[in-house]
Formats: C-alpha cells, sequence, structure tokens
C-alpha cells in the first residue's frame, strides 16, 4: 500500500463550521496513525463565495485545534503561504493546469462545449420540474460536432464545458464508510467541468488537485456522495486511478437536522470565543459519528490518533450534543494547567469588568487561586464570571438556606468572634487562611455545621461552595470585616 496522503479542503466562505473541524480532524487522524500525510489545500473557485480574511481564520482554527498539517496552505509572520512539492495549493492558482486536463477530455470526446443560455436551462428546469421530472440537463448540446464547436468558441460565443456521460451505465464503487455504491448514469446530469469565467467547477478540480497530490484518501461530507460517481467516471476517462472514498455522517443538532446558525454556535470561532478548550472540542468532535473499540470517552490527541480508524464511523448522522460537550471539557478544565487556564480566562474576566487586565497582572498568583477555586464549577470559561462575583462588591443575601443558617440563636456572638480572629491578623494569606476557622471554633465554641455554614454565608452569601479557606483568602482582611458586620448589624 502506498502512503496514506490525505486532504482537507476547505472553501473560504467564512469562518470554519464545528462540521468542518471533524473532517479536518478525521483526516489528521488517519494519516498520523498510518504514519501518512496530511496537506491542506484551499478550493476558491467559486469566487462569488470568498471572504476576505477567510483562509487566515481559517488557518488559526485548525492550529487552535491542534491539527498541524505537512504541507499545503500555512500562516507564517501572518501571512499565507504555500510549502510542499505538489504547490499551488490554492486552486485559483492552479487555473491552466484545469484547462490542460479539461482540453484532454474534449479532445478525447469525454466532454464538450455547451452554449446554453442561463434562461434557457432555467426554462427546462421549471418545465421538467412541473413534469414531475429530476431537474437535469437535456443534452442540448451533446451533438455538435467539435470542428463546429470550436468555430463558436473562437468567435466568442459565451460557453461551458460539459462531462460526456455514458448512457445507462452503472458506475460503482467502494466507500469506506458505506460500502459497495451503484449509481446509474441515467440518474446523473452531464455536469458543468468548466464555467463560463473559465474557472473550473468543483468537480473538475477535485478529481485533477487529487490525482496531482497523490492523495490517496478523499475524506469529505456526505453531501458529495451524489457526485462521486462522476468523479469516479472522470478519473477513468483521464486513465487515473481513482482513491479510495470516505463519506463522513452529517453533524445534526438533537432534533436530527443539520446543524445550522439559527440553532446557536456552529463555527469554531463561536465556540472559541465561549471558552472552550481545544482539547475539549477535538475529544467531543472526535466522537461525533464515531466511537473507540474499548468505549472510552475522554481521549488525548495521542490516543485519538492510536485508536481511529474509519471502520468505527456510523453511516447516520452524528448528533453534536452540547450537554455533552460541556461535560468532556468540563474535565479539560479540572485538569488543565493552572497557570495556562488562568492566562486563558483573563479576557472572560476583564470583559465581565469584575476586574481590569491590570489588576490581574498586578497579583496573578491571587488571580490564579481564583480560577483553580471555581474551576470545579465550570464547563466553559464564560462560566468565569457567574461564579466568582461574589468576591467582588457587595453580596446579598437570597438564598433561604443562607437566611436560615444566619437566623440562628448563636450567629451574632459567633460573627463578633470571627471579626475579632480576622482583626488579630496583619494580613490573610494562605497559611492563615487554612488555619482560621479552626481560630473561630477555639474562640467561639462552635465547631461543625454551626460554625461553617452561618460564616460561609455571611462572607460569601451562599451555603455552599469552593472550599471556605479559598473563600477566605480570596477575600481579605477588609472585606471579610466588612460583609461580617454588615450581617451581624442587620441581624
Amino acid at each position: 500500500m502506498s502512503k496514506v496522503r490525505v486532504r482537507f479542503a476547505p472553501s473560504p466562505t467564512g469562518y470554519l463550521h464545528i462540521g468542518g473541524l471533524r473532517t479536518a480532524l478525521y483526516n489528521y487522524l488517519y494519516a498520523k496513525k498510518h504514519g501518512g500525510e496530511a496537506i491542506l489545500r484551499i478550493e476558491d473557485t467559486d469566487r462569488t463565495r470568498y471572504v476576505e480574511g477567510a483562509i487566515e481564520n481559517l488557518i488559526e482554527s485548525l492550529k487552535w485545534a491542534g491539527i498541524e498539517h505537512d504541507e499545503g496552505v500555512c500562516l507564517e509572520d501572518g501571512k499565507v503561504v504555500q510549502k510542499g512539492d505538489y504547490g499551488p495549493y490554492i486552486q485559483s492558482e492552479r487555473l491552466d493546469i484545469y484547462k490542460k486536463y479539461v482540453d484532454k477530455l474534449i479532445e478525447d470526446g469525454h466532454a464538450y462545449y455547451c452554449f446554453c443560455s442561463k434562461e434557457r436551462l432555467d426554462n427546462l428546469r421549471e418545465e421538467q420540474r412541473i413534469k414531475g421530472k429530476v431537474p437535469k440537463y437535456d443534452g442540448l448540446c451533446r451533438g455538435i460536432p467539435l470542428e463546429e464547436a470550436k468555430k463558436r468558441v473562437e468567435a466568442g460565443e459565451e460557453y461551458v464545458v460539459r462531462l460526456k456521460l455514458p448512457k445507462d451505465r452503472d458506475i460503482v464503487f467502494n466507500d469506506l464508510v458505506r460500502g459497495k455504491v451503484t449509481i446509474n448514469s441515467d440518474e446523473m446530469d452531464d455536469q458543468v467541468l468548466m464555467k463560463s469565467d473559465g474557472f473550473p467547477t468543483y468537480h473538475m478540480a477535485v478529481v485533477v488537485d487529487d490525482h496531482l497530490m497523490g492523495i490517496t484518501h478523499v475524506v469529505r461530507g456526505e453531501e458529495w456522495l451524489p457526485s462521486t460517481p462522476k468523479h469516479v467516471y472522470l478519473y477513468e476517462c483521464l486513465g487515473w486511478e481513482a482513491p479510495t472514498f470516505v463519506h463522513l455522517p452529517t453533524v445534526l443538532n438533537k432534533d436530527r437536522k443539520k446543524l445550522s446558525k439559527r440553532q446557536g454556535d456552529v463555527s469554531v470561532e463561536d465556540f472559541k470565543k465561549r471558552g472552550y478548550l481545544p482539547e475539549g472540542i477535538v475529544n467531543y468532535l472526535a466522537l461525533v459519528g464515531w466511537s473507540p473499540e474499548d468505549g472510552e470517552e475522554i481521549l488525548t490527541m495521542d490516543e485519538l490518533k492510536e485508536k481511529f480508524d474509519f471502520d468505527r464511523v456510523g453511516k447516520s448522522g452524528g448528533i453534536f450534543d452540547t450537554d455533552k460537550l460541556n461535560w468532556v471539557n468540563s474535565h479539560y478544565i479540572k485538569s488543565y494547567d493552572l497557570d495556562k487556564l488562568a492566562k486563558l480566562s483573563i479576557p472572560f474576566v476583564v470583559e465581565s469588568g469584575l476586574m481590569t487586565e491590570e489588576e490581574i497582572n498586578k497579583d496573578f498568583e491571587w488571580f490564579k487561586i481564583l480560577i483553580d477555586t471555581v474551576r470545579e464549577a465550570i464547563d466553559k470559561l464564560e462560566d468565569i464570571p457567574e461564579h466568582i462575583k461574589f468576591i467582588f462588591g457587595d453580596i446579598e443575601i437570597t438564598e433561604e438556606d443562607a437566611k436560615n443558617e444566619l437566623s440562628q440563636e448563636h450567629v451574632p456572638a459567633l460573627l463578633d468572634s470571627f471579626i475579632k480572629i480576622v482583626k488579630s491578623h496583619d494580613e490573610i494569606d494562605m497559611d492563615v487562611a487554612k488555619g482560621l476557622m479552626k481560630e473561630v471554633q477555639k474562640d467561639s465554641g462552635v465547631k461543625g455545621k454551626k460554625l461553617y455554614m452561618p460564616v460561609r454565608a455571611a462572607i460569601s452569601g451562599n451555603v455552599h461552595g469552593p472550599e471556605m479557606q479559598n473563600i477566605i483568602y480570596l477575600l481579605g482582611k477588609d472585606k471579610m470585616i466588612e460583609r461580617a458586620e454588615k450581617i451581624k448589624n442587620s441581624l
């Protein structure tokens, strides 16, 4: 078997869709498992949908996810460059290559010039729809002699080039996910291969590029499955061996409909902005349509490379379940390197207005403990402000449990004792924070829940939450005294 070479070939039409990231991931995992190479190619032949900056975003999103391609398009010093022996890797820079092969198909009788106007084609499709037929080209220009067609081209008549499909022929190929696929040529259209603007369609460009770049496995979404017989036939017409095809199930929402912007987040950028970790996204996405033999659900990139294969990819659409994503992501947040997690959290805290970047950097060790204190409670970094806000400003006692704890008879004397002990310390460092409640216990004679619950309610507004020593350290001397006195005076 020749060395595995796969490609991810997105169109630069906007932000990378989460389904596109999964396709890139599956390509990458398969290549790495088999010691192969992954290529990033840009399919930009549809110039009407091109979005400025989309290529840069694609590359950055893939890099963020830890998907590093071996060759193709990449960024260097913020500029798009191309690396590898099979370039150019941007289709709009390969027009001469496509023209050469389109001309060959015409000369060999496998393609033909079509001069039908848009108006005629629109009317034809409408007429077919009314009659309940599948709209397709009727082959009007198939019979024009080649010499006559060339004269019309030379005279400046507008044209496209179409593939000349054989009549009533079964085209068969094997798919690693779907098995044997057979489609009769009569069910297909004479596909446009070259548009009137001189740009190839996807169908022409993808076959030429995949062959010339030595692609062994074409891994893409199932929406391309109906087009694959045309591609298989094109390989045959050009005298080339077709690669192995792999058509992945669509990523669906919980209603089993295709994931779309109408239902919320769909781009990688959306998930980055909400504070999902790349490790969480990649781990979860790998499981949307695939599962390892051992049933493990928490898998690092290295473990995914080792375990991934197409024989365990399902035929039906993979359901994107945000609750499951949150569960996977929370696992990574709990075990993430604290220094890295704190740095990633900065924008979310700054945006909330609770702290400025200057304040965070001034006492980064304190900030790290703040993030460490709440990491067990969050699914994604955008959740942090809600969980840390009790440390800042005033608190309101709104919870019934907290009100009940503070209404007990012994609480005023307990808070007096707490305030006295806090005041006895010059500052509250972590060592003091660890032993402070034992000092209060000794001074007040109160212990257990009767000690901890009222004090926690008085200084945090809640009877549940992070470790008490962390709350004491994070609040500091002045804030604890202020809050405890305010509560005591209100009793």
